[in-house]
């Protein structure tokens, strides 16, 4: 597998070759100027080539990719286009970005993940939606049933590409490669750049060649960003774990290695009357919600 830098950056949406309708629907929501990542990766993606944009969370990448396949689209009336996501919620939130860019821009677009009647999402994807969101396991049954329903795909994009094989997706997206035919434009999105990244370009770029584009700020340690690492016992953590709590006036996120931890820590909390809630990939759609 090869893969080449870029020095190309445009920092001015205008001079991108975004089509017209996109600089119009940008100016609506307020985004005036790209983000670093955009600025690198939109004018690579726009001349058809594969790329792998390495940048944090946060810094632009949906929109790095999503205005550059509406683009595509709306110069190839025949184009489709898929997005990939390892989460049910990652998918559900770059879907809600695209919808007022879609909409402004006429192009069909189409959710299928978990939590969403079937038959309602057979129904849309019947109608051969002009892009596709979607996880990697609702993909699968719907591909099973339908092996005919990405033809005419002519754009791929791998969001979270380092989560995808890390969460045990490599039978789905093996599954998936072998129903693409035909030439297509690959696009892997990731906040971290290691081992993952020949794999998974190996699996999807038919060519072996992709433009490797990571942001200078890319896998850095956030400048405002405090870090603590306690070293205890077993036996001690918990105690430590409820007074660090205590002591905490705003919201807190507390990752479980486990769905069995993940309900253990939920239950202790509630136990020493904390207002918190859990939620892990087992629980039903509604519950994941509220």
């Amino acid at each position: 597998m090869k893969f080449h830098d870029s020095n190309l950056s445009i920092d001015d949406f205008g001079k991108m070759g975004l089509a017209p309708g996109l600089l119009a629907a940008l100016e609506k929501v307020g985004l005036i100027k790209p983000t670093p990542i955009q600025s690198e990766t939109i004018p690579v993606a726009l001349q058809g080539l594969d790329l792998i944009g390495v940048a944090q969370t946060g810094s632009g990448k949906t929109l790095a990719y999503g205005l550059s396949l509406m683009t595509i689209l709306s110069q190839k009336p025949e184009g489709r286009a898929l997005i990939l996501l390892p989460s049910r919620e990652t998918a559900e939130q770059v879907h809600r970005v695209l919808v007022p860019f879609c909409t402004d821009m006429s192009l069909s677009l189409c959710l299928a993940v978990a939590g969403i009647p079937n038959a309602i999402q057979t129904k849309q994807l019947k109608k051969n939606p002009r892009i596709i969101v979607a996880t990697p396991g609702r993909l699968e049954e719907h591909l099973k049933n339908n092996k005919l329903m990405l033809k005419g795909l002519s754009i791929l994009v791998l969001d979270e590409a380092d989560r995808m094989l890390s969460m045990g997706f490599e039978p789905q997206l093996t599954f998936m490669q072998s129903t693409l035919r035909g030439p297509r434009q690959n696009l892997l999105f990731a906040a971290t750049f290691g081992s993952w990244a020949e794999p998974m370009a190996e699996m999807f770029m038919s060519n072996q060649e992709a433009t490797l584009i990571r942001s200078k700020a890319a896998e850095t340690p956030v400048a405002t960003l405090e870090q603590k690492v306690f070293f205890l016992t077993v036996t001690q953590k918990q105690n430590r774990l409820l007074d660090e709590l205590k002591r905490m006036k705003e919201g807190v996120i507390l990752f479980a290695d486990s769905q069995e931890s993940c309900v253990s820590l939920g239950r202790l909390l509630e136990h020493h009357n904390f207002s918190s809630d859990f939620m892990h990939g087992d629980m039903n759609p509604g519950h994941r919600n509220r």
